[in-house]
């Protein structure tokens, strides 16, 4: 990415951080923005999100988010237009990041469990 590119996307990223803190509904999941990547051509800006809470939780804040985006586009022309002439479209995506490092810390977990055993269990037999 360009310099102008990361600055867009910090921008974005901030701004609308905001806007969610204000927007969103309090129902126990916690919602953040993991990133924004915006096109070299500054017209589309992927927004990253990340649901903490269950499955459920991140499945309705991420449909409210999408259903609504034109509405959170709005609220962030409305903060930053003097910086931009043409506010770039918003696509949000769900980050699964998270989950994906958990169901891999838990599969290490259970190799080091296995692995203890099968030690322990060798030096008993001999």
């Amino acid at each position: 990415m360009s310099i102008r590119t990361e600055r867009v996307a910090e921008l974005i990223h901030r701004e609308l951080s905001m806007i969610f803190e204000k927007e969103l509904p309090r129902n126990g999941a916690l919602t953040t923005i993991v990133g924004v990547k915006v096109t070299p051509d500054l017209g589309i800006a992927r927004v990253y999100i990340s649901v903490l809470g269950s499955k459920e939780m991140g499945v309705s804040v991420i449909n409210h988010i999408q259903k609504d985006s034109k509405h959170f586009r709005k609220l962030l022309s409305s903060k930053i237009r003097n910086q931009f002439r043409r506010m770039p479209e918003l696509e949000f995506y769900k980050d699964d990041m998270f989950e994906e490092a958990e169901r891999i810390n838990e599969l290490i977990r259970k190799a080091n469990e296995s692995s203890n055993q099968a030690s322990s269990s060798g030096n008993i037999a001999d």
